[in-house]
């Protein structure tokens, strides 16, 4: 299955990339995306006969397009400013780049001395002397300190970028299982020694390929070989494209990437998976598994469950569509992880054949020791009993296959209520961590593995559900069962402790949080780092409200607003929204909103509107393809409850959202000019009539639907806003922003928007374009890009609305 946050990296790495994108305010697609390797381009898997006179700023890096790109980023600076010289730019510069941030770092085994007992810990980090960031280490010890840790560098990407003179940009690691470097030894190694790098080049997704020594600290290539080693410094690497890779064992590499024609499928993604030994070429490297150019992507990975008395489980895995995929398991044997000439594979029998999960197509199956879990996003009848929508169950692998599900035994872990959903679970060595959501308040659940008889049992967790966000991933899930625990709220700065499923089974003191029992939660251990509040949010009160649809259902939304604010219509007040992608948005502390918009007596909301995943799998599909109106009518039922509260009204009402957060501002444009002040409208999809030849666009034709067909007529053409722009409206004022390097959403989409806007407008409606250079699909490549994008943003808005303030000068 293809969701958002399936980026075959590390867990550190994913609350980094979560952690940013809620920084600068966002929630972006996060399925890595495809298409247009090397120079960029568009790239259609149907050629269409549309007559589109500004199709030719489709092409990214053209003189023509360029050339439009900083004529508007000129106008753009002229009429608002430039962000360097606001105060606003160096509030949230400080912030980006503040050294008191959390450093998250994850666990990957000890020291490297074979007398030194130390754990390890990894952190990607970036500041005012490292604005591309450093990847380091220090003891786990010294990390939870009081003190400043010791950190160690293993590759700074400004130095690398000097040195090759390009602007790398960190995408992520892939590390060595250390029950792979070795894996006949049926245990884990000491520590993690290699790990794969993804390095972009400006912020695309597109990357190159490399391949780190952790013991010497450096690329493999580079690395002191031990004697009679003689693979010892032959390194994996691969040039500039959307590749996946992951270690099946120490010199054997799972990796789809662009190999040439007939590799990939029509979103760009792998179609091919190849097995690739160390020290061979690439291209000699066997095909291992294929699918179909119509698949989204294809991919292998190994699951190691010998930790938890399971076996080794081999995946092959199609995904369809963005919500649906075909999978196969096999188990393995440890010599099957060795390169297949290996001397020590002699003898060891043939892997047994590969057997389809005969689940829906739309459920999610990992594993846990002997068994199966499933995630259901539909309605699931089998063995006669009907399971709902939403539910985790689990089921012994071997019975699975051996039986067939019908005459199988299904433990139900989690199953929904109206109320309720199961946001998303971690494992530790013998629980399972559920995540769940109770109308958009968070709470931890915990389920203990008994191995005796195979199942699970619910062992306590949150008496309740709370506005807060709080996420749980194991500290090293194959050897013990304490998870890193991160907590924060709008108001309340973000707090990491170390946990321990087992204080579950323990009588022990509630552990505080920031002193506020109503917070404890007692798995907590350690406090390990909190971060200092980085705006003057005293005095806000943090209010759920509900407002009422078009169709008559209730849409939550969260209110963060000074005490005792006069409900005169005069308060600026932001409005932000996604509804797609199933992504849920929970109570989160974001530093560069308060500075920016809340410490200016600003107002700040977040609707949870359909499209998302808050309420399961169900709150997402009710806005699917043909019911995408159904977000934007919850939208605009959210801003109108604003209104009547007087709280504000449209001339002090903005809006802001990016990526398909974007194509709900340009519906918001057009369908209700009136009803807001200002808009942002960042990294967005607009035109939908070629959405999908765009890029990594294909994909996404699960949630919006597919213009080559008779969607297009039928649904489509009512939510493109590119098509929907009327010359006899007035349109209020409006920002674009987008990035020339952003190989996820084409800068098409907010390009041809735009000058669609001046032409049919004549040059009468307030509109204005930012194009960065870099950046990528997050819009920005460093911390300074960050704070120039985010400052441009907030004081258009801010200044925006305040003309619509009563008695405004202005």
């Amino acid at each position: 299955m293809n969701s958002p946050p399936s980026i075959a990296i590390n867990s550190n790495t994913l609350e980094a990339l979560a952690l940013f994108a809620a920084s600068i305010g966002l929630h972006l697609l996060l399925l890595r995306p495809a298409s247009a390797f090397g120079s960029f381009s568009t790239s259609s898997s149907k050629k269409q006969t549309i007559t589109d006179p500004y199709i030719y700023l489709e092409e990214v890096e053209s003189e023509e397009s360029l050339a439009f790109a900083r004529n508007e980023n000129e106008k753009c600076l002229a009429a608002l400013g430039s962000p360097e010289e606001s105060e606003t730019y160096g509030k949230l510069l400080q912030v980006l780049e503040n050294d008191d941030r959390i450093p998250y770092a994850g666990k990957m085994g000890k020291s490297f001395g074979s007398d030194d007992d130390e754990e390890l810990v990894y952190n990607f980090w970036k500041d005012k002397n490292n604005t591309k960031g450093i990847w380091r280490r220090t003891t786990l010890r010294s990390y939870k300190s009081d003190q400043k840790p010791d950190w160690e560098t293993i590759i700074d990407l400004d130095e690398l970028g000097k040195k090759d003179n390009i602007s790398w940009v960190y995408k992520g690691t892939t590390p060595l299982a250390r029950s792979r470097d070795d894996p006949l030894k049926n245990e884990n190694g000491r520590t993690v020694t290699r790990s794969l790098i993804s390095l972009s080049v400006g912020g695309a997704d597109a990357t190159v390929l490399r391949e780190l020594c952790l013991v010497n600290k450096t690329f493999v290539c580079d690395a002191t070989a031990d004697d009679g080693d003689e693979l010892g410094n032959w390194e994996f690497t691969l040039p500039e494209a959307k590749t996946r890779a992951s270690y099946k064992s120490r010199d054997v590499l799972y990796v789809g990437s662009d190999f040439g024609p007939g590799s990939l499928t029509d979103s760009g993604y792998p179609r091919v998976v190849k097995e690739w030994v160390r020290g061979t070429s690439i291209e000699d490297a066997p095909i291992i598994f294929e699918g179909e150019k119509t698949d989204v992507s294809v991919s292998a990975y190994i699951n190691d469950q010998r930790s938890r008395g399971g076996p080794i489980y081999e995946m092959h895995h199609r995904s369809l569509t963005f919500y649906t995929s075909r999978q196969w398991a096999r188990k393995l044997e440890p010599e099957h992880l060795l390169p297949a000439a290996d001397p020590k594979r002699i003898g060891a029998p043939e892997p047994a054949d590969f057997v389809e999960m005969d689940v829906q197509e739309d459920a999610f199956v990992s594993f846990f020791s002997n068994l199966i879990t499933i995630k259901l996003r539909s309605d699931w009848k089998v063995g006669g009993r009907m399971y709902k929508t939403g539910s985790l169950l689990v089921v012994p692998f071997n019975d699975f296959v051996s039986q067939g599900k019908d005459r199988c035994t299904f433990q139900v872990l989690f199953e929904p209520s109206e109320s309720s959903a199961l946001d998303d679970y971690c494992v530790t060595k013998n629980f399972l961590l559920l995540s769940i959501i109770e109308d958009v308040k968070s709470k931890l659940t915990f389920l203990k593995f008994d191995v005796e008889n195979g199942s699970f049992t619910e062992v306590g967790g949150d008496s309740e559900a709370k506005i807060r966000s709080t996420s749980a991933w194991a500290v090293d899930s194959t050897e013990s069962d304490e998870f890193w625990c991160s907590i924060s709220g709008y108001t309340q700065p973000t707090s990491l402790y170390i946990a321990d499923a087992n204080r579950l089974d323990e009588s022990s003191s509630l552990v505080s949080h920031h002193g506020d029992s109503s917070q404890a939660s007692f798995y907590l251990e350690n406090l390990i780092k909190s971060l200092p509040p980085q705006y003057a949010g005293d005095g806000f009160d943090v209010q759920q409200r509900l407002a009422t649809s078009k169709d008559g259902t209730k849409i939550p939304y969260f209110l963060v607003v000074k005490n005792g604010i006069k409900m005169d219509g005069n308060t600026p007040t932001l409005l932000y929204g996604y509804g797609g992608f199933e992504i849920s948005m929970t109570p989160h502390y974001t530093g560069t909103q308060g500075v920016a918009w809340l410490e200016r007596g600003g107002a700040y909301v977040e609707a949870n509107i359909r499209g998302g995943g808050e309420y399961g799998p169900g709150w997402h599909q009710a806005a699917l393809k043909a019911n995408r109106n159904k977000a934007f009518e919850d939208f605009i039922a959210v801003a109108e409850d604003l209104c009547e509260s007087g709280l504000c009204k449209p001339q002090t009402l903005g809006t802001r959202g990016g990526s398909n957060g974007g194509l709900l501002m340009g519906m918001m444009l057009v369908l209700r000019p009136d009803l807001f002040g200002a808009i942002h409208c960042a990294v967005p999809l607009l035109d939908m009539q070629r959405f999908h030849t765009l890029l990594a666009g294909a994909s996404w034709m699960a949630e919006y639907g597919n213009p080559d067909t008779d969607d297009w007529d039928k649904f489509l053409c009512n939510y493109s806003p590119y098509h929907l722009i009327n010359q006899n409206q007035e349109y209020p004022p409006i920002l674009f922003t987008t990035s020339t390097r952003d190989d996820r959403v084409h800068p098409a989409h907010a390009r041809k928007m735009v000058k669609k806007l001046h032409d049919v407008g004549n040059g009468r409606w307030p509109v204005y374009y930012y194009e960065n250079i870099e950046g990528g699909h997050g819009g920005a490549a460093d911390s300074k890009q960050s704070a120039f994008m985010l400052s441009l943003a907030y004081d258009f808005l801010w200044n925006t609305l305040s003309k619509g303030v009563s008695g405004s000068s202005d």
